[in-house]
């Protein structure tokens, strides 16, 4: 139970690492078994210079929220939903934004470890689904329950892993095909636009843009963040998604990952154990920090981050066991509906209207937390619900980006001009107990 890592607190100076130790995570997240579907979708629809396009696009509009985000964290030393406190959700705000993402994240782990229960089950045979999903979730549960810097470990023995096998297979794959010819030929399928294939890459990883805080509060310095960002977004964007174009164009299919795991029963099992486990320890690791703010604000207890991660790692597990996960999907598709607004808040709120900007840094020479927020600020819960209407319903544009542009100008008009409208404080958050 010692490896809380300062869940409820700010960060100390101490505690913090190298930006490679943060980077590598962060490059983990973003190289995945999604970016190659996601690339290969790409390439199943459009050429694959009309590709690069939408991957530059996305890209970029990306690394522009990861960096404004990952800042604010690293300034701060604070996890995204005990940041969100003062930066523009109130103490009970920021209970539905922890509560948000642990739904969201600790429902993917459950997803992801399904997929690998499957995966081993069809490449090695032997025990069941139910006992490999068993396997696959104590083994990342375990890992995360050690803490951020056991997970640094971890990546950096399953990153190059995953690279230079994934990378062996998708070779053998592609030696056989012209790469001239794979660059040059018109999509295979149904066409996608530039601006649906940019929606693609955008709504992909605009979780792990809202949860960067999480990860960033170990970086020293704003050039790290930048630079981590920069190298890893870019690298998994585009390694990893035009690899998926060029494989969609050889197989003249979207569906590649199959041709990567199948290459034969070792190689293709250590490439999905590798796969899972550098992207689910982050989704369980993020969830667990949202449980314990929630609990927190919510219920007025200290829920420690091992005992948070045993929870929802047992829960997670024990659902992909049972099989029934798969029926949760379209609701988690709909939490990452809701979820943009989040990040356009924060940022408006830290970068521009700054309310609580002058206690946050008064506090910070400290050490400490400053004086408790307001349960709820009304502005925050607006601009939420626009955002968020504006994603789903307008007809035009790249809804992510949207979603993200309206709650951010909104906040930020409502709070330079009269202010967040915060209500009396009313009953308070504890936060330094």
């Amino acid at each position: 139970m010692a490896h809380d890592d300062y869940s409820l607190r700010r960060l100390p100076d101490s505690a913090r690492c190298s930006w490679v130790s943060v980077a590598v995570q962060r490059f983990g997240q973003v190289s995945s078994f999604h970016q190659f579907l996601l690339g290969a979708v790409l390439g199943f629809g459009m050429t694959f210079w009309d590709a690069v396009l939408a991957i530059t696009l996305g890209a970029v509009m990306l690394e522009v929220v990861t960096v404004l985000m990952g800042v604010a964290g690293m300034r701060e030393g604070l996890s995204t939903s005990v940041l969100a406190r003062w930066a523009g959700f109130g103490g009970r705000g920021s209970a539905l934004v922890g509560l948000l993402v642990t739904l969201s994240l600790a429902g993917w782990f459950g997803v992801q470890n399904d997929v690998f229960a499957h995966g081993l089950h069809a490449l090695m045979g032997g025990p069941p689904v139910w006992a490999w999903a068993v396997f696959g979730g104590i083994a990342v549960t375990g890992i995360v329950v050690a803490g951020f810097h056991t997970m640094a470990w971890t990546a950096y023995l399953t990153v190059p892993a995953f690279l230079l096998l994934a990378g062996y297979a998708i070779t053998q794959e592609l030696r056989r095909h012209d790469l001239a010819d794979l660059v040059a030929m018109p999509p295979p399928g149904p066409a996608l636009t530039v601006a649906q294939g940019t929606t693609l890459v955008a709504g992909a990883f605009i979780m792990g843009a809202v949860m960067t805080p999480d990860m960033t509060r170990f970086n020293r310095r704003v050039g790290d963040v930048v630079k981590q960002t920069l190298i890893s977004v870019t690298l998994g964007e585009y390694l990893i998604g035009l690899t998926g174009v060029l494989l969609a164009h050889a197989a003249r299919s979207a569906d590649v990952v199959a041709a990567i795991t199948s290459t034969s029963g070792v190689l293709g099992t250590l490439i999905l154990v590798t796969a899972i486990m550098k992207i689910n320890d982050w989704n369980l690791y993020s969830a667990s920090l949202g449980l314990v703010n929630t609990v927190h604000v919510l219920a007025g207890r200290r829920l420690s981050r091992s005992s948070a991660t045993i929870a929802l790692g047992v829960l997670g597990t024990v659902l992909s066991a049972l099989g029934i996960l798969d029926h949760f999907t379209t609701f988690l598709t709909w939490i990452g509906v809701i979820t943009p607004p989040v990040a356009g808040i924060v940022i408006a709120e830290y970068f521009v209207v700054r309310t609580w900007r002058d206690a946050l840094a008064a506090s910070r020479a400290t050490g400490e937390l400053p004086d408790d927020p307001p349960d709820w600020v009304p502005a925050s819960l607006v601009c939420w619900v626009v955002g968020a209407a504006v994603g789903i319903f307008l007809p035009v544009g790249i809804p992510t980006i949207n979603s993200v542009v309206v709650s951010f100008a909104l906040y930020a008009l409502l709070g330079r001009t009269v202010g967040v409208m915060r209500p009396p404080p009313g009953s308070r958050v504890d936060t330094h107990r």
